[in-house]
Protein backbone atom coordinates (compact mmCIF):
# COMPACT_ATOMS: atom_id res chain seq x y z
CA UNK A 1 0.00 0.00 0.00
CA UNK A 2 1.24 3.49 -0.86
CA UNK A 3 1.20 5.59 2.31
CA UNK A 4 -1.44 8.32 2.13
CA UNK A 5 -0.67 11.79 3.47
CA UNK A 6 -4.12 11.92 5.09
CA UNK A 7 -3.46 8.91 7.37
CA UNK A 8 -2.11 10.76 10.45
CA UNK A 9 -4.99 13.26 10.41
CA UNK A 10 -7.52 10.45 9.97
CA UNK A 11 -6.18 8.52 12.99
CA UNK A 12 -5.88 11.64 15.15
CA UNK A 13 -9.47 12.71 14.51
CA UNK A 14 -10.74 9.18 15.19
CA UNK A 15 -9.43 9.58 18.73
CA UNK A 16 -11.66 12.63 19.18
CA UNK A 17 -14.77 11.82 17.13
CA UNK A 18 -16.86 8.66 17.33
CA UNK A 19 -17.83 9.02 13.68
CA UNK A 20 -15.41 9.79 10.85
CA UNK A 21 -16.78 10.48 7.37
CA UNK A 22 -14.34 10.02 4.50
CA UNK A 23 -15.54 11.14 1.10
CA UNK A 24 -13.90 11.50 -2.30
CA UNK A 25 -14.11 10.20 -5.88
CA UNK A 26 -14.84 6.57 -6.59
CA UNK A 27 -11.63 4.49 -6.51
CA UNK A 28 -9.54 7.26 -4.92
CA UNK A 29 -8.35 4.76 -2.29
CA UNK A 30 -10.85 5.35 0.53
CA UNK A 31 -11.50 1.68 1.28
CA UNK A 32 -7.82 0.74 1.26
CA UNK A 33 -6.98 3.64 3.56
CA UNK A 34 -9.64 3.01 6.22
CA UNK A 35 -8.99 -0.75 6.28
CA UNK A 36 -5.30 -0.12 6.91
CA UNK A 37 -5.91 2.64 9.47
CA UNK A 38 -8.55 0.72 11.48
CA UNK A 39 -7.71 -2.99 11.15
CA UNK A 40 -9.67 -3.95 14.30
CA UNK A 41 -13.01 -2.63 13.01
CA UNK A 42 -15.27 -4.96 11.00
CA UNK A 43 -15.65 -3.92 7.37
CA UNK A 44 -19.02 -3.82 5.58
CA UNK A 45 -19.48 -2.92 1.92
CA UNK A 46 -22.89 -1.43 1.29
CA UNK A 47 -22.29 -1.83 -2.44
CA UNK A 48 -23.13 -5.54 -2.10
CA UNK A 49 -26.82 -5.94 -3.01
CA UNK A 50 -27.73 -8.52 -0.35
CA UNK A 51 -26.09 -6.60 2.50
CA UNK A 52 -27.54 -3.33 1.28
CA UNK A 53 -31.01 -4.89 1.17
CA UNK A 54 -30.76 -6.00 4.81
CA UNK A 55 -29.54 -2.55 5.85
CA UNK A 56 -32.42 -0.87 4.01
CA UNK A 57 -35.22 -3.14 5.21
CA UNK A 58 -34.04 -3.70 8.79
CA UNK A 59 -31.54 -0.93 9.72
CA UNK A 60 -31.91 -1.50 13.47
CA UNK A 61 -31.33 -5.23 13.15
CA UNK A 62 -28.43 -4.71 10.75
CA UNK A 63 -26.60 -2.29 13.07
CA UNK A 64 -27.21 -4.53 16.11
CA UNK A 65 -24.29 -6.56 14.74
CA UNK A 66 -22.00 -3.53 15.05
CA UNK A 67 -22.82 -1.87 18.37
CA UNK A 68 -19.09 -1.31 18.99
CA UNK A 69 -18.67 0.25 15.56
CA UNK A 70 -17.61 -0.67 12.03
CA UNK A 71 -16.31 0.59 8.71
CA UNK A 72 -19.38 1.19 6.55
CA UNK A 73 -18.28 1.61 2.94
CA UNK A 74 -20.35 3.63 0.40
CA UNK A 75 -22.91 4.52 3.04
CA UNK A 76 -24.75 6.94 0.75
CA UNK A 77 -26.47 3.78 -0.58
CA UNK A 78 -28.24 3.33 2.76
CA UNK A 79 -29.17 6.78 4.11
CA UNK A 80 -31.60 5.14 6.59
CA UNK A 81 -28.63 4.09 8.73
CA UNK A 82 -27.58 7.60 9.76
CA UNK A 83 -30.24 8.13 12.42
CA UNK A 84 -29.54 4.71 13.96
CA UNK A 85 -25.80 5.41 14.04
CA UNK A 86 -26.57 8.63 15.88
CA UNK A 87 -28.44 6.65 18.56
CA UNK A 88 -25.61 4.11 18.93
CA UNK A 89 -22.85 6.69 19.43
CA UNK A 90 -25.03 8.69 21.83
CA UNK A 91 -25.61 5.56 23.94
CA UNK A 92 -22.10 4.08 23.69
CA UNK A 93 -19.20 6.51 23.98
CA UNK A 94 -16.74 3.79 22.93
CA UNK A 95 -18.43 3.00 19.61
CA UNK A 96 -16.41 3.99 16.53
CA UNK A 97 -17.86 4.27 13.03
CA UNK A 98 -15.87 5.04 9.89
CA UNK A 99 -18.17 6.03 7.03
CA UNK A 100 -17.03 6.34 3.43
CA UNK A 101 -18.87 7.57 0.38
CA UNK A 102 -18.30 8.84 -3.14
CA UNK A 103 -21.32 11.13 -3.43
CA UNK A 104 -20.58 14.29 -1.51
CA UNK A 105 -24.06 15.77 -1.85
CA UNK A 106 -25.96 12.72 -0.59
CA UNK A 107 -23.56 12.28 2.30
CA UNK A 108 -23.55 15.90 3.40
CA UNK A 109 -27.34 16.11 3.21
CA UNK A 110 -27.80 13.23 5.63
CA UNK A 111 -24.93 14.30 7.90
CA UNK A 112 -26.40 17.78 8.29
CA UNK A 113 -29.69 16.19 9.32
CA UNK A 114 -28.45 13.58 11.79
CA UNK A 115 -24.71 13.65 12.54
CA UNK A 116 -23.85 17.36 12.60
CA UNK A 117 -21.33 17.92 15.38
CA UNK A 118 -20.80 14.18 15.85
CA UNK A 119 -18.57 13.46 12.86
CA UNK A 120 -15.32 14.76 11.43
CA UNK A 121 -15.39 15.05 7.64
CA UNK A 122 -12.30 14.34 5.54
CA UNK A 123 -11.74 14.23 1.79
CA UNK A 124 -9.45 11.86 -0.11
CA UNK A 125 -8.43 12.61 -3.69
CA UNK A 126 -6.29 10.44 -6.00
CA UNK A 127 -2.54 10.22 -5.38
CA UNK A 128 -0.47 13.38 -5.06
CA UNK A 129 3.02 13.76 -6.53
CA UNK A 130 4.63 13.21 -3.13
CA UNK A 131 2.63 10.03 -2.51
CA UNK A 132 3.66 8.61 -5.88
CA UNK A 133 7.30 9.53 -5.24
CA UNK A 134 7.20 7.67 -1.91
CA UNK A 135 6.26 4.55 -3.89
CA UNK A 136 9.31 4.99 -6.15
CA UNK A 137 7.18 5.94 -9.14
CA UNK A 138 8.89 8.60 -11.21
CA UNK A 139 7.79 10.19 -14.47
CA UNK A 140 10.34 11.26 -17.07
CA UNK A 141 8.04 14.09 -18.14
CA UNK A 142 4.92 15.75 -16.79
CA UNK A 143 2.97 14.67 -19.88
CA UNK A 144 3.08 11.14 -18.41
CA UNK A 145 1.31 12.27 -15.24
CA UNK A 146 -1.23 14.31 -17.17
CA UNK A 147 -2.14 11.32 -19.31
CA UNK A 148 -2.05 8.64 -16.60
CA UNK A 149 -3.80 10.71 -13.96
CA UNK A 150 -3.37 9.69 -10.33
CA UNK A 151 -6.05 7.12 -9.60
CA UNK A 152 -4.56 4.35 -7.39
CA UNK A 153 -5.81 1.41 -9.45
CA UNK A 154 -3.75 2.52 -12.44
CA UNK A 155 -0.57 2.23 -10.36
CA UNK A 156 -1.59 -0.67 -8.13
CA UNK A 157 -2.80 -2.93 -10.97
CA UNK A 158 -0.70 -1.42 -13.78
CA UNK A 159 -3.82 -0.73 -15.85
CA UNK A 160 -3.40 1.29 -19.03
CA UNK A 161 -5.25 4.63 -18.87
CA UNK A 162 -7.05 3.89 -22.16
CA UNK A 163 -8.51 0.78 -20.48
CA UNK A 164 -9.24 2.33 -17.09
CA UNK A 165 -10.85 5.71 -17.77
CA UNK A 166 -13.57 4.83 -20.32
CA UNK A 167 -14.85 2.16 -17.93
CA UNK A 168 -14.55 4.54 -14.99
CA UNK A 169 -16.57 7.23 -16.78
CA UNK A 170 -19.23 4.76 -17.95
CA UNK A 171 -19.60 3.29 -14.45
CA UNK A 172 -19.77 6.75 -12.94
CA UNK A 173 -22.57 7.80 -15.28
CA UNK A 174 -24.57 4.61 -14.86
CA UNK A 175 -24.35 4.53 -11.06
CA UNK A 176 -23.54 7.85 -9.43
CA UNK A 177 -25.31 10.20 -11.81
CA UNK A 178 -28.56 8.25 -11.73
CA UNK A 179 -28.37 8.12 -7.94
CA UNK A 180 -28.14 11.92 -7.75
CA UNK A 181 -30.54 12.87 -10.54
CA UNK A 182 -32.75 11.02 -12.99
CA UNK A 183 -31.24 12.06 -16.32
CA UNK A 184 -33.21 10.72 -19.25
CA UNK A 185 -30.61 11.05 -22.01
CA UNK A 186 -27.37 9.58 -20.68
CA UNK A 187 -25.62 9.98 -24.04
CA UNK A 188 -26.33 13.72 -23.93
CA UNK A 189 -24.83 13.85 -20.45
CA UNK A 190 -21.65 12.05 -21.60
CA UNK A 191 -21.37 14.49 -24.51
CA UNK A 192 -21.75 17.31 -22.00
CA UNK A 193 -18.82 15.98 -19.93
CA UNK A 194 -16.72 15.83 -23.10
CA UNK A 195 -17.57 19.45 -23.85
CA UNK A 196 -16.51 20.34 -20.30
CA UNK A 197 -13.14 18.66 -20.90
CA UNK A 198 -12.63 20.91 -23.91
CA UNK A 199 -13.16 23.91 -21.63
CA UNK A 200 -10.64 22.89 -18.97
CA UNK A 201 -9.00 25.99 -17.48
CA UNK A 202 -11.48 28.34 -19.16
CA UNK A 203 -14.05 30.73 -17.74
CA UNK A 204 -17.43 29.02 -17.64
CA UNK A 205 -19.92 30.42 -20.12
CA UNK A 206 -23.10 28.51 -19.35
CA UNK A 207 -24.95 29.82 -22.40
CA UNK A 208 -22.19 28.75 -24.81
CA UNK A 209 -21.82 25.37 -23.09
CA UNK A 210 -25.58 24.82 -23.18
CA UNK A 211 -25.83 25.77 -26.86
CA UNK A 212 -23.08 23.31 -27.80
CA UNK A 213 -24.71 20.56 -25.73
CA UNK A 214 -28.23 21.27 -26.99
CA UNK A 215 -29.62 21.92 -23.52
CA UNK A 216 -30.80 24.97 -21.56
CA UNK A 217 -28.37 27.12 -19.51
CA UNK A 218 -30.17 26.07 -16.31
CA UNK A 219 -29.68 22.41 -17.22
CA UNK A 220 -25.99 23.10 -17.89
CA UNK A 221 -25.65 24.62 -14.39
CA UNK A 222 -27.46 21.65 -12.85
CA UNK A 223 -25.26 19.15 -14.67
CA UNK A 224 -22.09 20.99 -13.61
CA UNK A 225 -23.34 20.69 -10.02
CA UNK A 226 -23.79 16.93 -10.48
CA UNK A 227 -20.21 16.64 -11.76
CA UNK A 228 -18.97 18.63 -8.75
CA UNK A 229 -20.97 16.53 -6.30
CA UNK A 230 -19.31 13.35 -7.52
CA UNK A 231 -15.77 14.78 -7.68
CA UNK A 232 -15.39 14.89 -11.45
CA UNK A 233 -15.00 18.67 -11.87
CA UNK A 234 -14.68 21.73 -9.66
CA UNK A 235 -15.18 25.43 -10.22
CA UNK A 236 -12.23 27.62 -9.27
CA UNK A 237 -13.54 30.93 -8.01
CA UNK A 238 -12.10 34.33 -8.93
CA UNK A 239 -10.51 36.51 -6.27
CA UNK A 240 -11.83 40.05 -6.25
CA UNK A 241 -11.37 41.30 -2.70
CA UNK A 242 -9.81 44.74 -2.13
CA UNK A 243 -9.50 45.68 -5.80
CA UNK A 244 -11.18 48.58 -7.54
CA UNK A 245 -10.56 47.49 -11.13
CA UNK A 246 -13.22 45.76 -13.15
CA UNK A 247 -12.60 42.08 -12.54
CA UNK A 248 -13.83 38.87 -14.07
CA UNK A 249 -16.05 37.10 -11.55
CA UNK A 250 -17.02 33.98 -13.51
CA UNK A 251 -15.40 30.76 -12.21
CA UNK A 252 -13.04 28.55 -14.19
CA UNK A 253 -13.64 24.87 -14.83
CA UNK A 254 -11.15 22.13 -13.90
CA UNK A 255 -11.15 18.35 -13.49
CA UNK A 256 -10.16 16.64 -10.24
CA UNK A 257 -8.01 14.27 -12.32
CA UNK A 258 -6.31 15.04 -15.61
CA UNK A 259 -6.49 11.39 -16.71
CA UNK A 260 -10.28 11.69 -16.81
CA UNK A 261 -10.00 14.89 -18.86
CA UNK A 262 -7.54 13.27 -21.30
CA UNK A 263 -9.85 10.31 -21.84
CA UNK A 264 -12.79 12.60 -22.53
CA UNK A 265 -10.65 14.57 -24.99
CA UNK A 266 -9.81 11.38 -26.90
CA UNK A 267 -6.10 11.47 -25.97
CA UNK A 268 -4.74 7.92 -26.28
CA UNK A 269 -1.09 8.27 -25.26
CA UNK A 270 1.22 10.71 -23.52
CA UNK A 271 2.88 11.76 -26.77
CA UNK A 272 -0.47 13.16 -27.89
CA UNK A 273 -0.49 15.37 -24.78
CA UNK A 274 2.70 17.04 -25.94
CA UNK A 275 1.12 18.08 -29.24
CA UNK A 276 -2.42 18.71 -28.03
CA UNK A 277 -3.94 22.20 -28.12
CA UNK A 278 -5.07 21.68 -24.48
CA UNK A 279 -1.58 20.91 -23.19
CA UNK A 280 -1.17 24.23 -21.34
CA UNK A 281 -4.61 23.97 -19.73
CA UNK A 282 -4.01 20.35 -18.70
CA UNK A 283 -0.65 21.25 -17.13
CA UNK A 284 -2.31 24.11 -15.27
CA UNK A 285 -5.01 21.69 -14.09
CA UNK A 286 -2.36 19.19 -12.92
CA UNK A 287 -0.55 21.78 -10.82
CA UNK A 288 -3.67 23.32 -9.26
CA UNK A 289 -4.85 19.82 -8.34
CA UNK A 290 -1.67 19.34 -6.33
CA UNK A 291 -2.35 22.45 -4.27
CA UNK A 292 -5.89 21.21 -3.58
CA UNK A 293 -4.59 17.79 -2.55
CA UNK A 294 -2.08 19.41 -0.22
CA UNK A 295 -4.97 21.08 1.59
CA UNK A 296 -7.46 18.19 1.51
CA UNK A 297 -4.92 15.60 2.63
CA UNK A 298 -4.01 17.70 5.66
CA UNK A 299 -7.62 17.61 6.78
CA UNK A 300 -8.67 20.98 5.36
CA UNK A 301 -10.92 21.81 2.41
CA UNK A 302 -9.35 24.88 0.90
CA UNK A 303 -9.32 25.70 -2.80
CA UNK A 304 -7.04 28.24 -4.46
CA UNK A 305 -8.42 31.18 -6.44
CA UNK A 306 -7.49 32.79 -9.73
CA UNK A 307 -7.47 36.49 -10.59
CA UNK A 308 -8.30 38.18 -13.90
CA UNK A 309 -9.19 41.73 -14.83
CA UNK A 310 -11.22 43.03 -17.75
CA UNK A 311 -8.04 43.78 -19.71
CA UNK A 312 -7.03 40.13 -19.75
CA UNK A 313 -4.32 40.37 -17.11
CA UNK A 314 -4.48 37.32 -14.89
CA UNK A 315 -2.80 35.19 -12.24
CA UNK A 316 -3.43 31.48 -12.71
CA UNK A 317 -3.49 30.54 -9.03
CA UNK A 318 -3.72 32.43 -5.74
CA UNK A 319 -3.05 30.55 -2.51
CA UNK A 320 -5.01 32.47 0.10
CA UNK A 321 -5.12 32.36 3.91
CA UNK A 322 -7.08 35.29 5.30
CA UNK A 323 -5.30 38.42 4.11
CA UNK A 324 -2.13 36.51 3.16
CA UNK A 325 -1.84 35.72 -0.56
CA UNK A 326 0.78 33.87 -2.59
CA UNK A 327 0.44 34.34 -6.39
CA UNK A 328 1.47 31.47 -8.69
CA UNK A 329 1.77 31.58 -12.47
CA UNK A 330 1.70 28.21 -14.26
CA UNK A 331 3.50 27.72 -17.59
CA UNK A 332 3.82 24.43 -19.46
CA UNK A 333 6.98 25.58 -21.27
CA UNK A 334 10.15 23.69 -20.34
CA UNK A 335 12.58 26.56 -20.88
CA UNK A 336 12.92 29.42 -18.40
CA UNK A 337 11.71 32.76 -19.75
CA UNK A 338 11.66 36.12 -17.99
CA UNK A 339 8.33 36.86 -19.72
CA UNK A 340 6.69 34.33 -17.41
CA UNK A 341 6.86 36.98 -14.70
CA UNK A 342 5.00 39.67 -16.66
CA UNK A 343 1.63 39.09 -15.03
CA UNK A 344 3.22 38.65 -11.61
CA UNK A 345 4.89 42.05 -11.95
CA UNK A 346 1.54 43.59 -12.83
CA UNK A 347 -0.10 41.89 -9.84
CA UNK A 348 2.61 42.98 -7.40
CA UNK A 349 2.24 46.61 -8.40
CA UNK A 350 -1.53 46.44 -8.09
CA UNK A 351 -1.44 44.56 -4.77
CA UNK A 352 1.50 46.58 -3.39
CA UNK A 353 3.61 43.46 -2.88
CA UNK A 354 7.42 43.05 -2.79
CA UNK A 355 9.22 42.74 -6.13
CA UNK A 356 10.21 39.08 -5.67
CA UNK A 357 6.93 37.80 -4.23
CA UNK A 358 5.28 34.82 -5.93
CA UNK A 359 6.25 31.83 -8.03
CA UNK A 360 6.31 30.63 -11.61
CA UNK A 361 5.69 26.88 -11.81
CA UNK A 362 6.91 25.67 -15.20
CA UNK A 363 7.45 22.45 -17.12
CA UNK A 364 11.25 22.38 -16.81
CA UNK A 365 13.50 20.41 -14.46
CA UNK A 366 15.42 23.06 -12.49
CA UNK A 367 14.13 25.37 -9.78
CA UNK A 368 15.83 28.75 -9.62
CA UNK A 369 15.59 31.89 -7.50
CA UNK A 370 15.90 35.20 -9.40
CA UNK A 371 15.56 38.87 -8.49
CA UNK A 372 12.05 38.89 -9.95
CA UNK A 373 10.84 35.71 -8.26
CA UNK A 374 11.22 31.94 -8.08
CA UNK A 375 11.08 29.51 -10.98
CA UNK A 376 9.76 26.23 -9.59
CA UNK A 377 9.97 22.97 -11.51
CA UNK A 378 6.78 20.92 -11.63
CA UNK A 379 8.79 18.29 -9.74
CA UNK A 380 9.36 20.63 -6.77
CA UNK A 381 5.89 21.91 -5.92
CA UNK A 382 6.65 21.42 -2.22
CA UNK A 383 8.88 24.51 -2.58
CA UNK A 384 5.83 26.67 -3.25
CA UNK A 385 5.24 27.84 0.29
CA UNK A 386 1.60 28.44 1.24
CA UNK A 387 0.62 31.82 2.66
CA UNK A 388 0.83 32.38 6.39
CA UNK A 389 -1.96 34.54 7.80
CA UNK A 390 -1.26 37.09 10.48
CA UNK A 391 -3.42 35.08 12.87
CA UNK A 392 -1.06 32.13 12.47
CA UNK A 393 2.09 34.17 13.01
Amino acid sequence: MIERTLTPKLITLAQKFQVITLTGPRQSGKTTLVKAAFPSLPYVSLEEPDIRQVALTDPRGFLSNYTAGAILDEIQNTPELFSYIQTIVDDNRDAQFILTGSSNFLLMEKISQTLAGRTAILHLLPFSFSELESSSFTADQYETLIFRGQYPRIYDRDIAPIDFYPSYIQTYVERDVRMIKNIGDINAFIQFIQLCAGRTGQLINYTSLANDAGISPNTAKAWISILETSYIVYRLQSYHKNFNKRLVKSPKLYFYDTGVACSLLGIRDENQVNLHYMKGALFENLVINEFIKRSFHQGERRYPYFWQDSRGKEIDCLLVDGEAIVPVEIKSGKTISSSYFDNLKYWRKLANMPGDEGYVVYGGEKSLQTSTGSFISWRHLDRVQPPVSQAAQ
